[in-house]
């Protein structure tokens, strides 16, 4: 029978964790959440407005590295499949002026697709395409962006270099067809947004993954694309963190990005 009182058996004390088992602990969790940041996702802030409403300046990412590219060590394990009409997607530059430049856009075609832009309206395969997602144009018509790709050489000191003589080549019958393993990128600001029209078609080994969903989104300006001086960095975080609570956007989180 169970005893009680000062007699009541005491339960064996469980042995203390030794410094190198804390060690080894913390070390696989770190493991762990770096190999899920180098081979399933990766985390990626929207620094420029071109994306808008879809994603805002200041939003923060977790971009799906292996769906859509079939890469990594556990691709094995996930489905894959190609990169679709109407997906964002993260993807390096094709200007070679800014070498090492993430962007994030939505794929507007593939590689077939004959494309091209009647004031500012995407006709796709000779279909006007129905595109809730685009922000509301400025008023302003512009005659290379907006009837694309007509007046090709009114935008030629934007056009990354090479993209001039590669787009000549690639019109036909007025349109635009995008060659084998490129796609056509557009930010959804289209008024406001460096994209296939400049840097040209978008290589297939260029692409990172597609974002999706925002895990923390803070109002800050529109940034710089180029690398921020070690004050402006300490600025940066001082900021952040006396305003974390009244600049976060409480509602965007957890926000997928479709």
């Amino acid at each position: 029978m169970p005893l009680f009182g000062k007699n009541r058996e005491k339960k064996p004390e469980r042995p203390k964790e030794t410094l190198p088992e804390s060690i080894a602990g913390i070390a696989s969790v770190l493991v762990v959440g770096l190999f899920i940041l180098t081979f399933i996702v990766q985390h990626f802030e929207i620094p420029s407005a071109s994306m808008e409403k879809t994603l805002l300046v200041g939003d923060h990412v977790f971009v799906d590295r292996l769906s859509t590219t079939g890469k990594g060590a556990m691709s094995w394990l996930f489905p894959y499949h190609d990169i679709r009409r109407g997906q964002t997607a993260v993807f390096m530059t094709p200007d070679p002026t800014e070498q090492g430049l993430y962007l994030v856009k939505r794929i507007i075609g593939v590689p077939g697709d004959h494309i091209k832009l009647h004031n500012g309206l995407v006709i796709l395969n000779g279909v006007p395409q129905n595109e809730p997602y685009v922000t509301i144009r400025d008023g302003f018509h512009r005659e290379y962006r907006d009837e694309f790709p007509q007046a090709i050489y009114d935008e030629y000191g934007a056009m990354a270099p090479g993209w001039l003589e590669t787009l000549k080549a690639s019109i036909h019958n007025g349109e635009v067809v995008i060659p084998p393993d490129h796609y056509f990128a557009m930010g959804d600001s289209r008024d406001n947004s460096k994209d296939s029209r400049y840097f040209g078609f978008v290589p297939r080994e260029n692409i990172i993954g597609r974002p999706s969903f925002i895990f923390w989104s803070f109002n800050v300006p529109e940034q710089s694309t180029q690398p921020q001086a070690i004050p402006d960095r300490i600025e940066s975080f001082l900021h952040t963190t006396l305003h974390f609570l009244t600049l976060t956007r409480w509602n965007r989180i957890f926000h997928l990005v479709h």
